[in-house]
């Protein structure tokens, strides 16, 4: 399995991504997953840079291949947008670039004051849309009309000659089902071998990401704290995450999730094989990649840590 370091946008200023980055790739990290939101899920974790500006900056500084994780191309930001931007950060990176999607939260796509669809209308709207942006990455001038989305006499002149794959994210049957039929690969978030196995039922040998999170510290105490201050929105069950619309009601929501539930699912402190547990439930439940993110300010040495520590031994 292919271990990378996921870039937290939500937490870390757009100065601190780029320094991870590289970062990560003098750690021995062999690619880099990169969050996109309008909003941090609360006021705590205080950043949401434009990621296709920060995916531009690190282009400069590092060979890494670069995957969004993911971006929503449906309401906030039109598909004919994601495709340019997508297409440029491709020929920056020199194809070493791949677009995640999904179907996106209300805390990021309800910006604009429109009604926050139902699960089912967004997945036709992400279908509609993950068409739109392939058929544009062609290099051709391209008039659609559909269902949601109407472009006319668009054409995308800066992509690379072989266009970047798409992978679809999903967190439920209906979602991965999608992702087997449109997607070039699967993204999730949990070690969930019964989703991982639906979505290869559909799209065999077709690969599969997922991302996970650390908080790396001197003690698992200290660490555990970080985590329960900055991402107590990991803890929230269901559906919340989704339709949740503002980082006020996040934290608000959040006031339910106790620092012991914080200390039985989030892996703490600076004992390898506590590090080294997590990735391999990923591995067992099946996943070609792994990309973690660290919580807190210990990020540049969680990331020495797991190059000298756990990168070796994952391996």
């Amino acid at each position: 399995m292919r271990i990378g370091y996921f870039l937290s946008a939500e937490e870390y200023e757009p100065a601190e991504l780029i320094a991870q980055a590289r970062a990560a790739e003098e750690a021995g990290f062999e690619a880099l997953w990169i969050s996109d939101h309008f909003h941090p899920w609360n006021n705590e974790q205080g950043n949401s840079p434009l990621v296709w500006s920060v995916i531009g900056a690190i282009s400069q500084v590092c060979k890494l291949h670069v995957t969004t994780a993911v971006t929503c191309p449906t309401t906030r930001v039109h598909p004919a947008v994601v495709a340019q931007a997508a297409g440029t950060c491709a020929e920056l990176l020199e194809d070493r670039f791949t677009l995640g999607v999904g179907t996106g939260e209300a805390l990021n796509e309800s910006i604009l004051g429109g009604p926050w669809p139902t699960a089912d209308v967004r997945l036709e709207m992400l279908e509609e849309a993950v068409g739109l942006i392939r058929e544009l990455w062609k290099g051709e001038v391209v008039n659609h009309r559909g269902r949601y989305y109407t472009v006319e006499h668009a054409r995308i002149y800066n992509v690379p000659d072989v266009p970047p794959e798409i992978f679809v994210s999903g967190f439920g049957p209906k979602a991965v089902d999608l992702a087997g039929r449109i997607g070039d690969g699967y993204i999730s978030t949990s070690p969930d071998p019964e989703l991982l196995d639906r979505f290869r039922s559909i799209a065999d040998g077709r690969p599969s990401q997922a991302g996970a999170k650390v908080a790396f510290a001197p003690t698992k105490e200290e660490g555990w704290e970080h985590a329960h201050r900055l991402w107590p929105n990991a803890g929230l069950p269901g559906e919340l995450a989704q339709i949740l619309p503002t980082p006020e009601h996040f934290e608000q929501a959040t006031e339910l999730v106790t620092m012991d539930s914080t200390r039985d699912s989030v892996v703490a402190g600076d004992d390898p094989e506590d590090h080294l547990d997590q990735i391999r439930q990923y591995a067992d439940a099946g996943y070609d990649e792994l990309y973690i993110a660290n919580m807190g300010p210990h990020y540049l040495e969680m990331i020495e840590f797991y190059g000298t520590h756990v990168l070796p031994k994952a391996s």
